[in-house]
């Protein structure tokens, strides 16, 4: 919307006329709400009720009188332009940012955050031949910025990257680096468009020719050497520890691997299994049935032979605050919960994401 509004008011300058401007930013526009629609199978419920809306962002009907015309304006224009749902997720979203939600990364746990938790999620599970090379091409980029009397073409990737980084930075929502995600076209356009200089202008061009072969070779193995685990993959970076040291939620698991292990439970002839993972409501597909092993202090676990934890639990970041409003644990009893089983050797671990560990013969 900047770099179109940029356009608009700068175009007699660059030989452009605004009224073309103003037509392709209809048809972009159209375009955006089209696809959203097209999401949500161009249904539209009811919208949420004015006063739920406002405290979903964590406001009030009673705050900030001065604006209620406007936020009320706003509310029903929104919830007409766009799927209702579209819109009460978005809400729920910044909401959501307010309040943080429990994470890990590094072995430390936080519910606010960390402003640095992108950029170390990003080094972590992006191939080291990408890392390398978006990086390299973000330099680049900035260079023939600056070197070609400040081309905006360079402009068009960097500002709306170092935007969206900054901004990501700033939520407390650190669960996924799929938060990050939009980041990445911006990249790949870059990463190109340095690979087809290296092709087109480096000298000598033999070392060029060897130098994007390397780069897209070594990418090709990464996915390969990843196959079929890619939810969990982390690159060489994260090679020492446990991958639920480094990072937590959907960064280490989210009940992909449940199909596995309940393969190799039932060739073993076992049914049950007590069991703490992100989606294990899926067991009873696969003819296994899930026994609880969260259970307050003063109770024992139902035995079992087998018992499966998932990466986030064994990292602490996904152990419920408690069992009811009478028994709460403190912060760090949450987060250790599972500590006994980090210390014990899994029989098998699946995906790098359900560590099962066999606990009588």
């Amino acid at each position: 919307a900047v770099a179109l509004a940029a356009l608009f008011l700068g175009a007699p300058g660059r030989g452009l006329r605004r009224g073309h401007i103003a037509a392709q930013t209809a048809v972009i526009t159209l375009a955006c709400l089209l696809v959203i629609h097209a999401a949500y199978f161009f249904h539209n419920r009811p919208p949420d009720p004015y006063d739920f809306s406002l405290q979903k962002i964590g406001l009030s009907a009673k705050t900030d009188e001065a604006l209620q015309p406007a936020l009320k304006v706003a509310h029903a224009t929104l919830h007409r332009v766009l799927p209702s749902d579209f819109v009460s997720g978005i809400g729920w979203q910044l909401g959501h940012n307010q309040w943080g939600h429990p994470a890990g990364l590094l072995g430390e746990h936080r519910i606010m955050g960390w402003w640095y938790y992108f950029p170390v999620a990003f080094s972590l599970k992006t191939t080291l031949p990408f890392l390398l090379l978006a990086l390299a091409a973000t330099a680049w980029s900035g260079w023939m910025f600056f070197r070609r009397g400040r081309e905006s073409k360079y402009l068009a990737v960097i500002a709306p990257l170092a935007f969206f980084t900054g901004l990501v930075m700033l939520s407390k929502i650190n669960i996924g680096v799929r938060y990050f995600l939009p980041a990445y076209m911006f990249l790949f356009i870059m990463s190109g468009a340095l690979l087809d200089w290296l092709l087109r202008e480096f000298r000598p061009r033999r070392a060029s020719l060897a130098a994007v072969a390397l780069i897209l070779c070594w990418t090709a193995f990464e996915a390969a050497r990843a196959y079929p685990d890619y939810m969990t993959y982390m690159n060489q970076l994260a090679s020492s520890r446990p991958r639920w040291y480094y990072l937590s939620d959907s960064n280490v698991e989210w009940g992909d691997d449940i199909r596995e292990m309940a393969l190799y439970l039932k060739e073993r002839g076992e049914k049950r299994v007590g069991a703490a993972l992100l989606g294990g409501q899926v067991l009873a597909r696969y003819g296994i049935e899930g026994t609880g092993i969260f259970v307050p202090p003063d109770e024992t676990p139902e035995e079992t032979r087998y018992v499966a934890i998932g990466a986030s639990f064994l990292n602490g970041s996904t152990v419920p605050g408690g069992f009811d409003e009478q028994r709460r644990l403190s912060e760090a009893e949450r987060v250790n919960y599972f500590d006994e089983y980090r210390h014990r050797t899994p029989e098998k671990v699946f995906g790098g994401s359900i560590y099962l560990y066999r606990m009588k013969q």
